[in-house]
This record gives C-alpha cells, sequence and structure tokens, in this order.
C-alpha cells in the first residue's frame, strides 16, 4: 500500500486542479490530507512534519524572491510612465517606410520592454492598445498583427529580468545571475526568429504587411533619428542599470531590482508622470503578484514535505530515469509534458509544482540545471500563447478593437507558438547556445604541514 501514496497523492493534487481550486489551496490541502493519511497508517512520525515551519520561515527570508515585487514594481510604473508608448511611436516612424516595418518595430520594442519591465502583462497591454489599432488602420492582416503583438509581448517571459527565470532559479537552487546569463542568447535569438517570420510573411504575402504611406510618416531625416534616439535611450540605460550591473557582478539581481525600480520613479518623474494614483496601481498590483507566489511557495512546500516523505521523489526519479533514451529520452519526456501542462497551468503554477520533481532527476542524469531551468523557461513561454487558455492572448483580447475577433487573435498565436517550439528543439541541440561557465576546480596540489608535537593519537584516547 505505501508504494501507492505517492501515485494517489499525485492524482489528487490533479484533481483538485481539475475541480477549479486555486493553485496555492490545492497544494496545501492535497498535502496536510495526505500528511494525516501517512501518520495514521505508521508510514512515517509526526514529529517528522515539525520541519514545515522552518521550511516557511526559509521562504519568508529567501533574499533572492525580493527581485520578484522590485521587478514587477518597475514594469508597471514604466508601463505607466508613457515609455511604451514613445517607443512604439518613434521606431514605428522609423521602420514606417519598409515593409511589415510596424511589425518589426513591435518585435524591436517588446525586446526592449521585456528587458526593463520583464512583465508579460504590462507588454501585451501597453502593445496592443498602441500599436493594433495603428497596425489595422494601414492595412495589416488582423491575425499577423495580433501574433506579432502576443509573441513579443511574452519575450518578457524569457529576456532577463525575467520574473519566471527568478523562479526557476530558486526552485533549482542555482545563481539567478547565472540563469540571467545562460537565458541571454537564447531569448535575442528568439526574438530574431519572430523579426524573420515577418520578413519572410511580408516577402511571401506582402498584402499582409504594408509600409506605412508617405502622408503617415510625420518625421523624416535628422528629426526621426534624435526622435528615436531619445526615445531608446532611458531604457537602455535602465537596462545597463539593472542587467549590467547583475552580470559584471557588481550588484545581486535583488539589489539590481532595487535600482530598476527607483530608476523607474526617476524616469517617471522626469516626465512628470509620478502621480498619486500611478503609485498606488502599481503597488497594489505588486502586493498582489507577490503575494500570489508567496502563497504558492508555501503551499507546494506543504506539499513536497509530504511527497518527500511518502518517498514520492524516488517514485518520479524512477519513472524518469527508467525511460528510453537516456537523458535525450528524459528531455523530450519532460519537454512534452510542460508544454501539453502549459494548456491548463500558468508558468508560475508549473515551476512550483512540476520543477521541483524533475531537478533531482535531471541533476542525477548529469544535466545542467542553469542549462535546463533555461530550457523550462523557455518552454514556459508557451504556457502565454496557447490557445484557448493563453494569458497574452487574453490580455490582447481585452484591449484589442472590437473588429478584432477571438478567433483572429488564436490563428494569430499559432505560427508563433510553433517558432517558440522549434526555439526549444534548437536548445535541446545545440546545448551551447545557453552559455552556462563550467566550474572550474583548482587541481594544485596542496601541501599540508603538521607540527610534530611528540604525541600518537590512538581510538582509546
Amino acid at each position: 500500500m505505501f508504494e501507492l501514496m505517492a501515485p494517489l497523492m499525485f492524482l489528487g493534487l490533479v484533481a483538485f486542479l481539475l475541480l477549479g481550486y486555486p493553485v496555492a489551496f490545492s497544494l496545501a490541502a492535497n498535502g496536510l490530507l495526505f500528511a494525516v493519511v501517512g501518520t495514521q497508517l505508521d508510514y512515517f512520525g509526526f514529529e517528522q512534519l515539525q520541519a514545515l515551519p522552518e521550511r516557511v520561515f526559509g521562504i519568508m527570508s529567501n533574499a533572492t524572491l525580493l527581485a520578484i515585487p522590485f521587478f514587477t514594481f518597475m514594469g508597471l510604473i514604466l508601463e505607466k510612465s508613457g515609455m511604451a508608448e514613445e517607443l512604439l511611436d518613434s521606431l514605428g516612424q522609423l521602420f514606417g517606410p519598409i515593409r511589415g516595418g510596424l511589425a518589426y518595430s513591435v518585435v524591436f520594442v517588446g525586446a526592449l520592454l521585456a528587458a526593463t519591465t520583464g512583465v508579460v502583462a504590462a507588454s501585451v497591454i501597453a502593445m496592443g492598445l498602441i500599436s493594433l489599432p495603428i497596425m489595422l488602420r494601414y492595412g495589416y492582416d488582423k491575425r499577423m498583427a495580433s501574433g506579432v503583438i502576443a509573441a513579443s509581448g511574452t519575450l518578457a517571459q524569457i529576456i532577463p529580468p525575467s520574473l519566471v527565470l527568478i523562479v526557476l532559479a530558486d526552485q533549482l537552487g542555482v545563481s539567478v545571475g547565472d540563469m540571467y546569463r545562460g537565458a541571454l542568447t537564447p531569448a535575442l535569438l528568439l526574438a530574431a526568429l519572430y523579426a524573420g517570420f515577418v520578413l519572410l510573411v511580408s516577402l511571401a504575402w506582402p498584402k499582409a504587411m504594408p509600409a506605412l504611406p508617405a502622408e503617415a510618416r510625420s518625421l523624416r531625416g535628422s528629426a526621426l533619428l534624435v526622435k528615436s534616439l531619445s526615445a531608446m535611450l532611458p531604457p537602455l540605460l535602465l537596462i545597463f542599470l539593472v542587467l549590467g550591473t547583475i552580470f559584471m557582478g557588481i550588484a545581486t539581481p535583488t539589489e539590481g531590482g532595487a535600482m530598476g525600480a527607483a530608476g523607474a520613479l526617476l524616469l517617471a518623474l522626469a516626465k512628470g508622470r509620478l502621480q498619486r494614483k500611478v503609485l498606488t496601481q502599481a503597488m497594489e498590483v505588486t502586493t498582489r503578484l507577490t503575494t500570489f507566489v508567496i502563497f504558492i511557495l508555501i503551499g507546494s512546500t506543504v506539499f513536497s514535505l509530504v511527497f518527500r516523505l511518502l518517498d514520492g521523489d524516488l517514485w518520479v526519479e524512477a519513472l524518469l530515469t527508467g525511460l528510453p533514451g537516456g537523458e535525450l529520452g528524459f528531455l523530450i519526456v519532460v519537454n512534452l509534458l510542460v508544454f501539453l501542462l502549459a494548456f491548463f497551468l500558468d508558468f508560475f503554477e508549473i515551476a512550483f509544482i512540476i520543477v521541483p520533481l524533475l531537478a533531482p532527476v535531471a541533476y542525477k542524469l548529469g544535466i545542467d540545471l542553469v542549462w535546463f531551468g533555461v530550457l523550462l523557461g523557455i518552454n514556459m513561454q508557451t504556457s502565454f500563447m496557447h490557445p484557448p487558455f493563453g494569458f497574452a492572448l487574453f490580455y490582447l483580447k481585452s484591449v484589442a478593437p472590437r473588429e478584432v475577433k477571438t478567433a483572429d487573435i488564436y490563428w494569430g498565436a499559432v505560427p508563433f507558438l510553433i517558432i517558440q517550439v522549434l526555439m526549444v528543439a534548437m536548445v535541446v541541440a545545440f546545448p551551447g547556445l545557453v552559455s552556462v561557465e563550467p566550474v572550474q576546480f583548482d587541481d594544485t596540489p596542496v601541501q599540508i604541514e603538521l607540527e610534530d608535537t611528540g604525541n600518537i593519537y590512538s581510538p582509546s584516547q
């Protein structure tokens, strides 16, 4: 009977989630339920559950998790400061003369916003409000316009300072800075793939992405260049302030997040948009998101403790290490699992429920955990683009004009979802895309000299 307890516990969690209960309470309730069953059947002692308060206290005292409210607050302040609007307007004018220019500007601005906000909702909503009406006005296909906006907004999921990379680093027990460095090349390559797809569509289907007409381009020459540079300079400075200091080892991710939040406040103040309403809204959303993360962390801690007491980790390990194909077979099954779960769960839920079960197996198979975390981060990005439950699609629908139907947004997301899956396959096929610094060991011989005291140690002493 004991061998069945871990599978039953996992199935119980699935049942709670399918019934629609909140994830945090489903995790905690399921864990406490099986804790009662386990102690009553003498599978483990009640005293072993005394580790739970210490684990919860460890969550509260984890300084790394402070980066989440800092980066969330920074993104929300920047969203209200009008930076996205200025970027989209100036870059739209800059790329406007070429076919698909507005789509290129959306991809470029999406990458810049991702590197400064780290919040998908802020990026998608801002670009949906500003760019989508303009793209439709000048003859862009509704599906292509919707797809490129939703996909570019999800770049905030994988481009540092991504919130999911912070969570994954915490769950995998690796450095957030290493995770950021590892994710940078795949993230930029993914943005380049988006732009490459825009190029292909503009060549194969010119009517879907026309160039801006001359009368729509109000600025030209040096005036346009100056406006574009003035719009790009503040976010680039903020990117250097946050990511530059982290990559150079000057600041930890938490300290970088604090500087980013302070920098966002200064930018909003310089634009004259640092109002009480803006601050109140930013603090309310930041508090809600941080509370959501902490509650899921506490629930997952309760679940994981009881699950391990029932040898659930050994059950998962035996299940996954016994797959045909060894390491490659494990990676294929894990990525298929995460991709399918992304239809129903968001990235926080996947990170807190599934990743703690996968990490020990990946470590035992010799897989670098930073590389593994970046791979999962790219895969979990699909959770925002999956029809019919992708959050980026919901965000875009909430601000899209009436003529853009839900089906247009869903069909527009499909090509970019395929690109994201292709990126996952590329990282598996070419591991070097993720820059992982190997652990260096000093093999210099060490000579230890002991002083002769004339005494000889014996076990009786």
